[in-house]
């Protein structure tokens, strides 16, 4: 809530990285190292770093918004949520030892990575050959943001910069 609520760009910067950091912690909680490891160097590192590349060349403050615009966004956001927790409906119990993932893939990946991969390490050959569409779809979502924050910055927005060649009263038909 403080994310949402704070004007402040450089603190919900720093809240942002604190909560993935939160976060990168949890997922080490459910076993999940790798996962928590890519947390915490895309949420909390290089994230942080492109919010505060972007706040160094626009400004500090957010900008008021119409309250219009607030709305269509809360209305976007509860869809989403709501579609998100349906979704969980369907998900085993956590830990459920009869989950489809411990019955079909568990058994397969110790069994027939080393065969399938040539990697004698399991967990090696899970993450760099099972699992390399996530880690190449994990880059395109970074590639995504740094293209968002290029996009941002060479919209005419930059503090400082013209968004045209003339200034005001040089040239034309305007009067001194």
């Amino acid at each position: 809530m403080a994310i949402v609520r704070i004007r402040s760009l450089l603190a919900v910067t720093m809240l942002t990285g604190i909560y993935s950091l939160v976060v990168a912690v949890l997922f080490v909680l459910m076993d999940a190292p790798d996962v928590a490891l890519t947390e915490a160097a895309v949420g909390a590192g290089l994230m942080v770093i492109l919010m505060l590349g972007t706040i160094a060349l626009t400004t500090r403050e957010e900008r008021p918004h119409r309250m219009r615009h607030n709305l269509m966004a809360l209305l976007v956001v509860a869809v989403t949520g709501a579609a998100l927790i349906y979704a969980t409906l369907d998900m085993p119990r956590f830990g459920d030892p009869e989950a489809p993932a411990h019955v079909h893939l568990s058994p397969r990946f110790t069994q027939e990575s080393p065969e399938e991969i040539g990697i004698p390490n399991m967990v090696t050959s899970v993450l760099a050959s099972y699992r390399g569409i996530d880690t190449l779809g994990e880059a395109v979502v970074v590639f995504a943001a740094a293209v968002g924050v290029l996009l941002v910055l060479g919209s005419g927005a930059v503090r400082g910069r013209k968004t045209s060649g003339r200034s005001r009263g040089e040239g034309g038909d305007q009067a001194p």
